[in-house]
């Protein structure tokens, strides 16, 4: 779930790949580029810049096709221009989750049944298994194995001050700023208090 760090390793998870996979795939990947367990690059483990400097390469390689004029422009494109109807990277991919996330504590009961804390673990613990970037996916598993990690669903405000450190984590290990905490409900309930969010 978290983004991962675009310095992330860059070796191989899962089988040893095969030599038509290592045909297409260089032997040294852009910065940025994660493979994933079928050890080809991760689109939604890799920045979108990385992913397309490995994309031109990968056609550097193989015979002109085409359509490599199309491709090569769309290829070209850095994170922030992606098209949205594109795939995600993980720099997307990581705001839109954190934005569905964080919208969930927002409205959480201040107040929750035994049955809507259980079912809001449940969520997070299938979430950080399905999240799209197997190693975001497994970091947040791992925070979350910290006894002193553990989702705290007790109330409105436990939950999302518990994801505003889930975020916190993240920032950090990505060198980002850290957000206060004390603001939270600002930024993802009620807007901001000098109104302009109305």
């Amino acid at each position: 779930m978290p983004p991962q760090p675009l310095d992330a390793e860059r070796t191989p998870y899962g089988p040893s790949s095969s030599d038509e996979q290592q045909d297409v795939t260089p032997r040294k990947l852009p910065k940025g580029v994660v493979l994933g367990p079928d050890e080809k690059p991760c689109r939604t483990c890799s920045s979108g810049s990385a992913f397309a400097s490995w994309a031109a390469m990968t056609k550097k390689q193989s015979p002109a096709s085409p359509s490599s004029t199309t491709n090569s422009l769309a290829s070209s494109a850095s994170s922030s221009q992606l098209l949205a109807d594109c795939p995600p990277d993980v720099e997307g991919l990581g705001r839109a989750a954190w934005t569905l996330l964080h919208s969930m504590t927002a409205t959480y009961p201040t107040s929750p049944s035994s049955v809507q804390q259980t079912d809001a673990r449940q969520f997070l613990s299938s979430f950080s298994r399905l999240y799209p970037c197997w190693v975001c996916a497994e970091d947040f598993q791992q925070w979350m194995r910290d006894p002193c990690n553990a989702p705290r669903v007790s109330s409105r405000d436990e939950f999302g001050q518990w994801m505003c450190e889930a975020h916190n984590a993240v920032n950090v290990k990505l060198g980002k700023e850290r957000f206060n905490c004390a603001r939270w409900e600002e930024r993802w309930r009620t807007g901001w208090k000098d109104g302009s969010c109305d």
